[in-house]
């Protein structure tokens, strides 16, 4: 038997919160579920780094509430299905599956009930967590309620490749008259060095973000942007990809790269002051520190510009004792005193960076995309719920409330004739002989990374976006030809995928003539 091929009812492409919601809730139906992950179960993904929390139902909340929150930080270009679907179903969502059946454990008081904390734009405490690592909380307990199944199979260290659709990957001969379908991937097994042939009634895209485009960032190492190239070489839309959020508060620190200071800190009190000891946010707007993310950011910029300082500095000493802070904030605590800082009375150090894309492929709210049987889902996808700006601690109650829709969808339609259609599909071909230059790669990421940052960044203009489209297409045209030539590898994939998606966002910040939430253009 060829292990290089394999056929499966489901492929899920990524394990955070998203995928792995779906993942247990289709093998609970009984349907036979294959997932690939970049990484490991302990550090793929996003969500093992969330912090701050999830978004749930504080005391006097109200779904309306939620909903008017959630449509303002997204500038009110929202899709408004979407965010009543988060507003008015997400907590009971949210209790009955992470809380009731995974047991995921959430801080709680003295009598029991759930402690709630706030972020920047939300008119109320609504934000449930664990500690300040929540993300690793849920995906944990995710991780191991999905050990259970026998039909379940996770495949770690595989990176998928591309989608193999009916139009580009089939023998048929009368395939250019299909209607555009995925039957699978083609993924590289990194252990073993070979490629498999993945194929399956469904393929879901639960790749994450694309962090690593940009030269500052609070991704992990492995967000490069896959599921947006793949999806795209694929003949997938991509729509909102202009609207990149950036996260006001990382730590300026040569030690400690991509290190993410949650917005929980300044929902508890933290303010944000320049190297003078002043706080200037609100200049520009009433809402300092809780303002909308966008709105910090670009304040903490022109703040730095006017005064050329390198960063700005966040005072968490307002939140209380030391002991409050160790209690409350132990990973944040923990990791500044192993670089010589005291939160509880040391300023620190920050700047802006890159966190999340609040694009992405284009679904409805069963996680559809234009391409029959692929499916996306969490932040590679978009069904318009964050708009032109996400809300705090929106991002991982997104991945639990469309999950169960996807999954339920799948489950509903699984059975009918378009899932059960198989042509006979080209093997995979590795065209490369030669081993790929490892100083090219580590070039081509600096550029790119740079390109994206200075030109692409927090603040955009025309000239800046020009520049930026012709010298990442010239890295593009550059990596095609490497990529053909070299034998494929984890770091060709992933620079490919970059690639591709930095110039999809530049050329959507490009087309978009418009100022509105993440997306600020200067002329």
């Amino acid at each position: 038997m060829d292990e290089t091929f394999v056929s499966t009812d489901i492929l899920i492409i990524g394990l955070g919160i998203a995928g792995a919601t779906v993942a247990y809730k289709l093998a609970e139906a009984g349907l036979n579920v294959v997932v690939v992950l970049k990484g490991t179960l302990e550090d793929d993904g996003n969500t093992h780094y969330a912090q701050g929390g999830i978004v749930y139902k504080g005391d006097s909340d109200s779904p309306e509430l939620l909903y008017k929150d959630i449509m303002e930080a997204g500038s009110w270009v929202n899709n408004p299905e979407a965010v009543k679907i988060v507003a008015f179903e997400g907590p009971k969502i949210l209790k009955e599956f992470l809380i009731d059946k995974i047991g995921v454990e959430f801080y709680r008081d003295e009598k029991g009930n759930l402690e709630f904390t706030e972020e920047g734009a939300h008119s109320i405490r609504r934000i449930i967590f664990s500690g300040d690592k929540t993300g690793k909380a849920i995906i944990t307990k995710l991780i191991e309620s999905l050990k259970k199944f026998k039909n379940i199979t996770i495949l770690e260290n595989h990176i998928a490749i591309d989608l193999i659709t009916w139009q580009f990957h089939s023998k048929d001969p009368l395939r250019m008259y299909k209607d555009k379908t995925c039957l699978g991937a083609y993924v590289y097994d990194e252990k073993n060095k070979v490629v498999k042939n993945i194929t399956a009634k469904a393929t879901v895209l639960a790749t994450g973000g694309m962090g690593k485009v940009y030269l500052f960032n609070t991704n992990p190492e492995i967000a490069t942007g896959d599921g947006y190239a793949m999806a795209y070489r694929a003949g997938a839309e991509l729509i909102n990809m202009e609207y990149t959020q950036f996260h006001p508060t990382t730590l300026y620190h040569p030690l400690k790269k991509n290190f993410l200071l949650s917005e929980s800190l300044r929902g508890e009190g933290a303010i944000i002051v320049n190297h003078k000891g002043e706080r200037f946010l609100f200049k520009f707007d009433p809402r300092g520190e809780l303002a909308p993310r966008d709105v910090v950011t670009r304040g903490i910029i022109s703040e730095l510009t006017s005064t050329g300082q390198e960063c700005a500095f966040l005072d968490a000493s307002k939140i209380g004792s030391k002991e409050k802070l160790k209690s409350r904030f132990p990973t944040i605590y923990e990791t500044l005193e192993s670089i010589g800082i005291d939160m509880s009375t040391d300023l620190i150090p920050i700047v802006p960076a890159f966190h999340f894309q609040c694009g992405g492929v284009k679904t409805d709210i069963y996680g559809k995309t234009n391409i029959k049987r692929l499916f996306a889902i969490g932040e590679v996808a978009c069904n318009g719920l964050h708009g032109a700006n996400r809300l705090a601690s929106t991002s991982l109650l997104e991945g639990v409330v469309f999950g169960h829709y996807l999954a339920k969808f799948i489950v509903e339609n699984i059975e009918k004739k378009i899932f059960k259609e198989f042509p006979e599909i080209e093997p995979w071909v590795d065209t490369g002989t030669e081993e790929a230059d490892s100083i090219l790669l580590k070039q081509d990421w600096n550029t790119l990374r740079a390109i994206m940052w200075n030109y692409v960044g927090p603040i955009r203009t025309r000239k800046r976006l020009k520049r930026s489209l012709v010298d990442i297409k010239n890295l593009q045209l550059g990596i095609e030809d490497f990529y053909k030539e070299a034998k494929i590898s984890r770091d060709i994939i992933e620079l490919r995928n970059a690639i591709q998606t930095g110039y999809i966002v530049a050329l959507s910040a490009w087309a978009n003539k418009k100022s509105i939430g993440s997306h600020y253009r200067i002329d």
